[in-house]
């Protein structure tokens, strides 16, 4: 049994903004209102800093992915349901390793951090490939969405995958390196616009 898209996409929405905000508040003075310089505090918290934007960039992302995504499908079901569900609970997730970034940037355990922290988009990536999947197999995709463009945002997911399984690894070795790696992961993204196939008018005729 099917329905169409409104519920889903209204229901994510609202954990993404949900997700998206919670990052801030890892942002905070450590003694706020105590004795010290509060320029010195301020200047100090630039991991928190780098930590809030790097995810709030890769949630806006995944949102805008997820809304492209969703632009493609004509209905849903219980399968896609609990598909969408896996990649909701990584989007929730990710305040927490988040602050694991924050708390360790530039310390002794950077590189388990950063391993961390990669290892999470792991485990989203699987979660969209495993949505993605589930739409195909559902036949879920609009009409005018071609099997040439569903195989297109297979191999593109898959590919993010491949690449967050490299950052990973490469965190243990060259962290700084690693968490560039995940940004060139989300700038692909970002640029991987699937458009079904417009009709001409000419065509149409």
């Amino acid at each position: 049994m099917t329905e169409g898209t409104g519920r889903i996409e209204a229901f994510s929405d609202g954990v993404f903004a949900i997700a998206i905000t919670l990052l801030v508040l890892e942002v905070r003075l450590q003694h706020a209102g105590g004795e010290g310089n509060l320029l010195a505090g301020l200047v100090a918290l630039w991991p928190y800093y780098l930590a809030f934007a790097l995810s709030f960039f890769v949630i806006l992302v995944t949102w805008i992915a997820h809304h492209d995504l969703m632009k493609l499908v004509r209905a849903t079901n219980r399968p896609v349901q609990l598909a969408n569900g896996c990649a909701l609970l990584y989007v929730t997730f990710i305040p927490f390793p988040t602050a694991v970034l924050a708390a360790h940037l530039g310390g002794a355990e950077m590189s388990t951090a950063v391993a961390f922290y990669c290892g999470t988009f792991v485990f989203g990536s699987g979660a969209f490939n495993l949505l993605v999947e589930t739409l195909a197999r559902g036949q879920l995709y609009r009409p005018e969405v071609d099997e040439h463009t569903i195989g297109r945002i297979r191999g593109g997911y898959r590919m993010t995958f491949v690449m967050y399984l490299a950052a990973t690894g490469l965190a243990l070795v060259a962290p700084w390196l690693a968490l560039a790696l995940t940004v060139a992961v989300r700038v692909h993204l970002l640029r991987m616009r699937y458009q079904p196939p417009v009709t001409s008018v000419a065509a149409a005729r």
